[in-house]
């Protein structure tokens, strides 16, 4: 018997696991994962960022989160030796109708907090020499990391805790008793007091799974990439994002540097038919079938069809892709572009249509699911599992005196 069980060993289950055994010493705790190594979907597949938390809502948990998440990550990686940057980055304005939305933004990153700087045309220059902008936001904490490297100092202090981590090993039903939660497994029965799911791509057949409806699905975005030839680095030194569309739920396409050295320009947002589909070909029935057959989807395709249908093109045209990307920097051309690796947003969608648009935390009786945790999860990845933590109930908090 587990005292704890925690579904997923990306890099938010394995920072819910850490927070168990800083509450819980002596608990014991096992982390279930279904593929052969941690952090191989979301975590495995991130940009790097170490987001502020600029765009987000004030007050929201990914505003809070993620600011908060920010320094504790940095602070984790400076203790543990973890390569990383501070590099900062601005938010460009290119054309002079985004100059309203980028005072927008600035205000809301004044309200979540945050340390930023208005900047003109000319400092812009001085900071990004080939970048096209009117003005600009400086964000000075932004950063960029290794997230697979965290996640695996994040196991490594698990074992050192005396946790398991187990691979391979694919959660097929949940049974939520009075005093355990029983988990099949393709490996055996587990049992445990009880269950923190944080299944990621998975956590809403999870949650189903437990017994719990959640009113919302989760929807696979794939987000596709270019890398900038070698030669062509040089054109970006930190990172660069076009103001937000505020007529579209994600950031349009961008330039980051990675903490390799290597420079992502992308992503678009298409619609993956695979819960796991990180290329074009990847195809899975039952994952299209629940996406197609839910009625939050068809609300959502309506409402956003133009910016859809551009997301597309950009998938299929390197050519329109390019010059996205050439609204930031003009100097940019198709043959500097190679293909990179693509990764899948997990994003959590409402029966009205929807996005939901923060972390989405579900309480049960001996279980607790995480079900919405994309971008900036990966930031605030220590700062969800305190939260996760500090939500254990009542009847298992009259454990912590047999486990401290």
């Amino acid at each position: 018997m587990y005292d704890f069980a925690v579904i997923g060993g990306g890099i938010v289950g394995l920072s819910t696991g850490m927070a168990l055994y800083k509450r819980f010493p002596n608990a014991k705790v096992v982390i279930i994962e279904k593929e052969s190594v941690v952090a191989d979907h979301q975590t495995g597949h991130n940009s790097g960022v170490i987001h502020s938390g600029i765009y987000y809502k004030p007050g929201s948990y990914k505003a809070r989160f993620a600011r908060q998440g920010s320094k504790s990550m940095t602070d984790f990686c400076q203790t543990h030796g973890i390569n990383h940057d501070i590099c900062g980055k601005v938010i460009v304005a290119t054309k002079q109708e985004e100059l309203v939305l980028l005072d927008n933004l600035y205000t809301r990153g004044l309200q979540n907090d945050l340390v930023i700087q208005k900047i003109g045309a000319a400092e812009l220059k001085e900071i990004e020499p080939h970048v096209n902008g009117l003005g600009a936001i400086r964000v000075a904490q932004a950063g960029i990391v290794n997230y697979r490297e965290v996640s695996e100092k994040f196991a490594d202090i698990i074992l050192e805790h005396g946790g398991e981590i187990q691979l391979n090993t694919k959660v097929e039903k949940i049974h939520e008793e009075s005093d355990q939660v029983v988990i099949e497994t393709s490996k055996g029965i587990l049992k445990a007091r009880m269950v923190i799911n944080c299944a990621g791509l998975h956590s809403d057949r999870i949650a189903t799974a437990a017994g719990y409806k959640t009113d919302m699905k989760i929807v696979p975005f794939r987000g596709e990439y270019f890398k900038l030839k070698p030669e062509k680095r040089y054109l970006v030194k930190h990172l660069i994002y076009p103001v937000p569309n505020p007529n579209f739920p994600f950031l349009g396409v961008h330039f980051t540097r990675m903490i390799s050295g290597e420079i992502d320009a992308g992503p678009n947002a298409v619609l993956s038919f695979k819960r796991e589909g990180y290329k074009k070909t990847d195809f899975n029935a039952k994952d299209l079938m629940e996406v197609l057959g839910y009625p939050g989807f068809w609300k959502l395709a309506s409402k956003f069809m133009k910016e859809g249908m551009d997301e597309y093109v950009r998938s299929f045209s390197k050519k329109q892709f390019t010059k996205s990307l050439q609204e930031l920097i003009p100097e940019i051309q198709e043959d500097d572009l190679i293909p990179a690796p693509a990764g899948v947003r997990a994003q959590g969608l409402k029966s009205d249509g929807n996005l939901v648009d923060d972390f989405y935390i579900v309480m049960g009786k001996r279980t607790i699911h995480v079900c919405n945790a994309p971008s900036p999860a990966a930031t605030a990845s220590i700062e969800i599992g305190k939260e996760v933590v500090s939500r254990i109930p009542v009847q298992i908090h009259l454990l912590e005196m047999a486990l401290v």
